[in-house]
């Protein structure tokens, strides 16, 4: 888990991505998130975590649906959404300023 705050904590916002290999609606978001990052390129990390490889950390966010997003900067969690998202959703939400 040191390691995911490690990747949570830079300047450079960081959307993670909370799914399952059984949900529907995660794998339709798979190509989203990579328009986003095609879209966004350097200004964005993307994250995919699995929820059933990694419930601790699932747990610790209080992830209890997927897909659920997360949006840090420095550390700080300044957005939260579950379910489907369409890409100019998401590029709007990460350049917002916080």
């Amino acid at each position: 888990m040191s390691k995911f705050s490690e990747l949570i904590n830079q300047e450079t916002p960081v959307l993670v991505d909370f799914y399952a290999e059984w949900c529907g609606p995660c794998k339709m978001m798979s190509p989203i998130l990579k328009d986003v990052k095609d879209n966004l390129k350097e200004r964005v990390s993307i994250i995919k975590i699995d929820v059933d490889k990694n419930q601790a950390l699932a747990a610790k966010y209080q992830v209890r649906g997927v897909p659920t997003m997360l949006l840090f900067k420095n550390g700080k969690q300044v957005w939260r959404q579950s379910g489907m998202l369409q890409k100019d959703e998401l590029i709007n939400v990460i350049t917002t300023p916080y």
